[in-house]
C-alpha cells in the first residue's frame, strides 16, 4: 500500500501540468496594448488641456475618485477571492455548480455596484472635499460635475473584472487584459472629435461622457465568450451556496489590504490639490509611468499563475507535490 502511495504521488507529480509561460505572455501583451494606447491618451488630453491649467487638475483628480472605488472593487480583490474558487469547481468538472456561483456572484456585484453608484452621484460633494479638498471655486465646480459622470461608468468597469475572472479561469487571458484598450480609444476619440470646437470646460464633460462610452465598449467585448464559457448564467443571490459564502470570506481581507495600498494614492492626490495648479496632473501622469513595469512583470505571473494553481486537485501531498 505503501508503494501505491508513493506511485499516486509520483504520478502527480509527473503529471502534465497547464504551461502559463505563454498566458503570461498573453497577459503582458494584452496589459501593454491597454498602457501604450492609455499613454496616448494622456498625451492627447495634455494637448487639449495643457499640463498646469486647472481643467487638467479637475480631469485628473475626478478621473481618480472612481478609479480609487474601481480597484476597491474591480480586478484585484475580485479576482483574488473568485478566481480561487471558481476555478476548483471547473477542474473538478462540475460546470452547472460553476455557473451557479458565477451568477450568484455576479448578481452581488451589480448590487453593491449599483448603490456605490448612486453614493458616489449623490455624494460627490462630500467625495471632492475628502480626496481633493484644496480644491475650490470653478475647478471644485468642474471636478465634481465630472465626477458625477464618470461614477457610472466605475461600476461597469467593475463588472468587467467579473468578465475578466471569468475569462481568466478558462485560460482566455488575452481579451480580458485588452478590452480596457476600447476604453481608451473611445476617450481619445472624443477628445479628437469635440476638442477642436470646444471650451476646455465643456470638454472635459464631454470626455467624461466618453469614457462611459468607453466602459460600455469594455464591458461588450467580453460578455460573448464569457456567455459562450457559462451557457446560462442563474442570476441568485447565492444563499446556500457555500463557495459563495467562501468568496466573501476572501474578500474581505483582500479589500482590506488594497484599501491600505490605495491610501498612499489618497494621500498624494489630497496634498497634491493644495499644490499650484498641475501638481495633481503631473501626479497622475507620473503615476501612470511608474506603475506599467508592476504591471508588467508582476501582474502577468500572478494573473497567468493564480487559475492554475486554483485549479490543482487531488491529496494534499499531490496538491502540494504539483504546486512545486
Amino acid at each position: 500500500m505503501q508503494d501505491t502511495g508513493v506511485q499516486l504521488a509520483g504520478s502527480a507529480l509527473t503529471a502534465p501540468q497547464p504551461r502559463t509561460g505563454r498566458s503570461a505572455a498573453l497577459v503582458a501583451v494584452g496589459i501593454l496594448c491597454s498602457r501604450l494606447v492609455g499613454l496616448v491618451r494622456q498625451r492627447v488630453i495634455a494637448h487639449y488641456f495643457g499640463l498646469a491649467t486647472d481643467v487638467a487638475d479637475a480631469w485628473a483628480a475626478g478621473f481618480r475618485i472612481p478609479n480609487l472605488v474601481q480597484n476597491l472593487f474591480g480586478e484585484g480583490a475580485l479576482s483574488a477571492s473568485f478566481i480561487p474558487v471558481y476555478a476548483a469547481r471547473l477542474a473538478q468538472g462540475d460546470d452547472e455548480e460553476a455557473d451557479r456561483i458565477a451568477g450568484a456572484v455576479g448578481a452581488l456585484l451589480a448590487l453593491v455596484v449599483a448603490v456605490l453608484v448612486l453614493i458616489g452621484v449623490a455624494g460627490s460633494r462630500w467625495l471632492i472635499d475628502l480626496i481633493a479638498p484644496g480644491f475650490s471655486g470653478a475647478r471644485r465646480e468642474l471636478t465634481i460635475a465630472v465626477v458625477r459622470i464618470l461614477f457610472p461608468g466605475m461600476g461597469l468597469l467593475v463588472m468587467s473584472a467579473w468578465c475578466l475572472g471569468i475569462l481568466n479561469s478558462h485560460r482566455k487571458f488575452f481579451l480580458s487584459y485588452t478590452a480596457p484598450v476600447s476604453l481608451n480609444l473611445a476617450m481619445i476619440a472624443t477628445l479628437v472629435w469635440f476638442g477642436p470646437r470646444s471650451s476646455q470646460d465643456h470638454l472635459a464633460i464631454a470626455l467624461a461622457w466618453g469614457s462611459v462610452v468607453g466602459s460600455v465598449f469594455q464591458v461588450l467585448v467580453q460578455l460573448p465568450p464569457v456567455f459562450r464559457l457559462l451557457g446560462r448564467v442563474p442570476l441568485s443571490l447565492g444563499r446556500g451556496l457555500e463557495e459563495v459564502r467562501t468568496i466573501l470570506r476572501n474578500f474581505g481581507p483582500v479589500f482590506i489590504s488594497r484599501g491600505v495600498v490605495q491610501i498612499s494614492a489618497y494621500i498624494d492626490m489630497m496634498l497634491a490639490s493644495w499644490l499650484p495648479s498641475g501638481a495633481p496632473t503631473a501626479l497622475a501622469n507620473a503615476q501612470l509611468l511608474y506603475t506599467l513595469p508592476v504591471s508588467l512583470f508582476g501582474m502577468t505571473v500572478s494573473a497567468a499563475e493564480l487559475p492554475g494553481m486554483s485549479s490543482l486537485i487531488g491529496s494534499e501531498s499531490e496538491v502540494a507535490g504539483q504546486l512545486r
